[in-house]
Formats: structure tokens, C-alpha cells, sequence
């Protein structure tokens, strides 16, 4: 463990396996604090308010956004996503280490308020693959999945933004490479 942990952002395109990687990272090492965003969106199958996301309405999330409650906030596919900021801030004063999973706009906001955060983006193996897995996900309707390949390409063009790079060919593989990092 380093003196003082700081804030290490995990960002990347949609469908590249954040999710996944995180809830692999947190199952083998629960004392990695994973910052819960809030959001507006409708929960999927099987989330719960307060384990994956915040779930809040509009007006919520503009209260929130009055308040100065948020560290960052992004749109995304219509449904906007922000880090409660007082959680984290409290949770890096008590030397835990911290791990926000946002997107592109998010871990650029962060970089701008915080310019020691660490942040590291997960590749697809390839275009090929991340094209496969937004669209096997079964979850979204086609004008869905085209904007997320849109926004995929901007995120991807992104990467010389970040600190480090990590390629996503191996879930346990990803996980090792990151704990290094945050820990």
C-alpha cells in the first residue's frame, strides 16, 4: 500500500467488461472501495438501488448537481450518471483505496478536479470483439447499440488520455493488473 491511496478511475468504451472486471476485482478483494454512481436511468434485471447504482429521478439528480454533491456527472444514451463526491473524499481521508468505474466525459471531469487520480483504461482485444459483445448483449434496441458503437469510437480515440492501458483478453488477468494499481 502506498502512504496515501489515491482515486484510480476505470474508464473505457461500453461493453469493453468494466462491470465485469470490477465485480471480479471487488469478489476477490472487498476491502477496494467501489464508489456507487447515481443515475438516472431505469434499473436493469436484477440491479438494486444502492448496490450497483443510485437510482434517482431527474429532479434528484438536479438537486444534486445544485448542491455540488457530484465529483463528476456525464450524459450518456439519454440517461445522466454522476459519483457522489463526499463518499469518496471520505473514503481516501480514512486511506482506503478507491476505484470509480465512469466513462470518458466522467474520468475527464475527474482528471480536471483531481489531478492525482490515476486513470486507467480498459481495451477491447479488439473492435471485433467489443462490436460482438454491445451487441449480444440482448438487453438494448438497435438505435441503442449504433449509439453506443458511436460513442465507442470516440472513447476509444481517447485513450492516450489515460495513465495506463489495460487490454481486456483475460477477466482474472485485468484484475491482477489493476489491484496493482490501486493498491
Amino acid at each position: 500500500m502506498n502512504d496515501r491511496p489515491r482515486l484510480t478511475v476505470l474508464s473505457g468504451p461500453s461493453g469493453v467488461g468494466k462491470s465485469t472486471v470490477v465485480a471480479h476485482l471487488r469478489k476477490a478483494h472487498p476491502e477496494v472501495w467501489l464508489s456507487v454512481s447515481a443515475t438516472t436511468r431505469r434499473p436493469r434485471p436484477g440491479e438494486r438501488h444502492g448496490t450497483q447504482y443510485y437510482f434517482v429521478d431527474d429532479e434528484e439528480f438536479d438537486k444534486l448537481i445544485a448542491n455540488g454533491e457530484l465529483l463528476e456527472w456525464a450524459e450518456f444514451a439519454g440517461h445522466r450518471y454522476g459519483t457522489p463526491r463526499r463518499a469518496v473524499m471520505e473514503r481516501l481521508a480514512a486511506g482506503d483505496p478507491v476505484l470509480l468505474e465512469i466513462d470518458l466525459q466522467g474520468a475527464r471531469l475527474v482528471r480536471q478536479s483531481m489531478p492525482e487520480a490515476r486513470l486507467v483504461f480498459l481495451a477491447p482485444p479488439s473492435w471485433e470483439e467489443l462490436v460482438r459483445r454491445l451487441s449480444g448483449r440482448g438487453t438494448e434496441p438497435p438505435e441503442v447499440i449504433e449509439k453506443r458503437l458511436a460513442a465507442a469510437r470516440t472513447e476509444l480515440a481517447a485513450e492516450s488520455e489515460f495513465d495506463v492501458t489495460l487490454v481486456n483478453t483475460s477477466v482474472e488477468d485485468v484484475v491482477a493488473e489493476l489491484l496493482a494499481l490501486v493498491s
